[in-house]
């Protein structure tokens, strides 16, 4: 999907940088294919040499050369990046957007740019740095079945790849993104745990994290139900039973789930009144 293509990085932190170098090794793209900016000329050569693609610190002329931006900033500042690329012209020759702008919805890209932008919307997560991140893409009123694959095609070397309707996107940016944080608090306890009957530190964070990654890809490939599986593991009259009556009296399931939604709420507002309602 990306032959012939050339593709923009406008902000090359730390998603542009994982973009660049799932693309390049991959080899769904080569670095020649790729470009991206900084905010600062001082760190472009530094930049460039760190992800072996051209890096500069002018937004519009990176823009201009390409097929394909992909919009790394930060919400906040992600209608703005826009539409000073639309006020440079940079937009005249209709190039698609990616835009990984938490809570930034299509239509505030479209405003800002103030044209028919075709827009695709992707929410990356942190584990997406290994390759074994969760991305949900959504598209504009103007984004083709064409720009949804070109989307999927850069953010696949990242991990696993859904499409969804742009009203889920908060709730995705709740769950999936926020989520990495949640589980690494479940890490965290889980081996404090294990230090507190007896086990060395790293060998308690060891146990606990393989654990936790296990009875993720558990779910994942078998396709059963998390409660199925936590009920193979739950013998009667077991520790395993003991123990989750004392999460339950903990609030443990209320917690996260609560966590989850606020997490949602809050994405809602980071573009400044752009997320979705």
């Amino acid at each position: 999907m990306l032959e012939g293509r050339k593709l923009a990085l406008i902000g090359v932190g730390t998603m542009g940088r994982t973009l660049a170098r799932g693309l390049i090794t991959s080899k769904a793209a080569d670095a020649e294919q790729l470009c991206g900016t900084v905010a600062h000329a001082e760190r472009a050569a530094e930049r460039s040499k760190e992800v072996g693609i051209a890096v500069g610190a002018d937004n519009a002329a990176a823009a201009r050369a390409c097929d394909v931006i992909v919009l790394c900033v930060k919400p906040k500042g992600a209608a703005a990046a826009l539409a000073e690329l639309a006020a440079a012209g940079a937009l005249d020759h209709d190039p698609l957007l990616v835009s990984i702008a938490a809570g930034v919805g299509t239509a505030a890209l479209e405003i800002a740019a103030a044209r028919k932008l075709r827009v695709v919307r992707a929410m990356p997560n942190t584990p997406c740095q290994i390759g074994q991140g969760m991305t949900v893409l959504s598209g504009g009123r103007h984004a083709t079945a064409d720009d949804l694959a070109v989307a999927e095609t850069i953010v696949r070397p990242l991990g696993r790849v859904l499409r969804l309707d742009e009203e889920h996107m908060d709730a995705v940016t709740g769950l999936s993104a926020s989520g990495p944080a949640f589980i690494y608090v479940i890490i965290e306890a889980l081996a404090e745990g294990g230090v507190m009957v007896g086990l060395p530190r790293a060998v308690a964070t060891e146990l606990a994290a393989q654990t936790v990654q296990g009875a993720a890809r558990m779910v994942i490939e078998t396709g059963r139900h998390p409660a199925a599986l936590k009920d193979d593991v739950t013998t009667p009259a077991g520790c395993t039973i003991s123990a989750l009556l004392a999460l339950e009296d903990g609030k443990l399931r209320s917690v996260l789930a609560r966590g989850v939604q606020e997490a949602a709420r809050s994405a809602a507002g980071l573009g400044g009144g752009g997320g979705c309602s």
